[in-house]
């Protein structure tokens, strides 16, 4: 699928309606090649800029994974400190021989239950507010700069407790592609499990 087409399916009625679409995933990937990264993580912002106008009355929530992480992190208390991010941050640049553990750390908050309720908080503040607009859609980007600490598959299969699939639908930006029945982020490195969302295709 083209940006073009991309942009007209976005800009659609039909695929602006929420309840259009599978009962159960309300999951939609984009895919594109890894160099044109910054191309994209531009274009998204173009796309929000596009929706939110009068002929369309749409506000997009834009997530950049990697931050949202980090904004996580920050905000998240560790022990006697105020911010697990600068924590681990600063025990890495004193000693890199413990970068391993900070590998490990941050993994393992990657997948927390906290986070993902971090995230789904976010959207649902998004899609709450109370206004003219329409808010029918959540892009997410900047997944390559979160490997390996959480994958697209994994934080799928993780949010799908949260998941008010009649509510939004969930665009990410993936910079890959598909062989068969699995991804390959960058075009190299495999997933080992199918996604649960719609691949946007040419139609």
């Amino acid at each position: 699928m083209t940006i073009k087409e991309l942009d007209d399916k976005l800009n659609s009625p039909g695929f602006q309606d929420t309840e259009n679409g599978d009962l159960f995933y309300n999951f939609f990937i984009y895919q594109y090649p890894a160099e044109r990264e910054y191309d994209i993580r531009q274009q998204v912002q173009e796309f929000k800029a596009n929706l939110i106008r009068p002929i369309n009355y749409v506000d997009v929530l834009t997530l950049n994974l990697f931050e949202e992480f980090c904004t996580f992190l920050d905000q998240k208390r560790f022990l006697k400190h105020p911010s697990m991010l600068r924590y681990q941050l600063e025990k890495e640049l004193s000693d890199p021989s413990k970068a391993q553990n900070t590998q490990d750390t941050l993994t393992r908050n990657a997948h927390s239950p906290e986070f993902v309720k971090y995230l789904h908080q976010r959207i649902i503040d998004h899609i709450n507010i109370q206004d003219d607009y329409k808010r029918p859609y959540v892009f997410l980007y900047g997944i390559g700069s979160m490997y390996p600490y959480l994958r697209v598959n994994e934080l799928l299969a993780l949010y799908e407790d949260y998941n008010e699939t009649g509510r939004y639908k969930l665009i990410v930006f993936y910079p890959g592609h598909r062989e068969q029945n699995s991804f390959k982020l960058f075009g190299t490195l495999q997933d080992n499990h199918t996604y649960r969302a719609t691949l946007l295709i040419n139609e």
